[in-house]
């Protein structure tokens, strides 16, 4: 069979699933190999089965939102989650984001009060964080999904391959990257991101179980805009989160 001919068959039963397979144009060049891979083959077994049994999340059609809200020449900023929120109604493809109308979770509420203290911005009352990824945000959780109320259900089935592939074309690919790494999941990845051509900053996660041990105070979202200014990158507007 073709090449062109797999990736379509591969499409086909994404669809056949209720996943999105649309994904922008600068990541699917990027990634376009992924998806013929046999661990993607395997995800795909693995989530219709689940499918069958348990409520999964995001969406299907939300799965690739970081990927579709963030095109792979337009990121800027990279920050790296675990698994999607496993509440119902929480996930929709964006790290540490929740849709309008979904109460803030904790880690969530902890990172508008770092926000707060770095750069004196007012949270605003919903925890939707589109806005960050229209403007080169990529908000990647290393899982995509994840079974009702069972946060790391879905670990292990594939999804980091996929992600990981992900994050070592951004360093391989782009110059002058932030990588935001908060947490000792989000540390792992420092392996696949070239130091000497981007920046790296490493907190504790925004969780409230270990806030207080360095995410408070580490003002990476001033940092990140102070890296791309010195690098004539337009910086973010953490305030416009629309």
């Amino acid at each position: 069979m073709k090449k062109e001919d797999i990736f379509s068959l591969n499409l086909h039963k994404l669809i056949i699933m209720d996943i999105n397979p649309h994904i922008e144009s600068s990541w699917l060049e990027v990634l376009k190999d992924e998806f013929q891979q046999p661990y993607f083959i395997e995800i795909k077994k693995f989530l219709l089965e689940d499918k069958k049994k348990y409520r999964v999340f995001p969406p299907g059609q939300l799965i690739f939102n970081a990927f579709n809200l963030t095109p792979f020449d337009k990121v800027k900023i990279v920050i790296i989650g675990q698994d999607p929120y496993h509440g119902y109604g929480q996930a929709h493809g964006l790290c540490f984001s929740v849709p309008k109308g979904i109460a803030k979770p904790p880690s969530l509420q902890n990172i508008f009060k770092e926000l707060k203290e770095d750069l004196n911005i007012n949270p605003p009352d919903y925890g939707d964080l589109t806005g960050w990824a229209r403007q080169g945000v990529f908000l990647l959780n290393a899982i995509l999904t994840v079974r009702e109320n069972t946060p790391e259900s879905h670990r292990n089935i594939g999804w980091e391959n996929f992600t990981n592939a992900a994050i070592k074309n951004l360093s391989d690919k782009k110059e002058h990257l932030v990588f935001m790494l908060w947490g000792a999941y989000a540390q792992e990845k420092e392996k696949l991101i070239d130091n000497t051509k981007h920046l790296i900053l490493k907190a504790a996660h925004p969780s409230p179980f270990s806030a207080n041990r360095g995410f408070f105070g580490c003002h990476h979202f001033s940092k990140a805009n102070q890296y791309l200014i010195a690098n004539s990158i337009d910086p973010i507007k953490w305030e416009d989160l629309n």
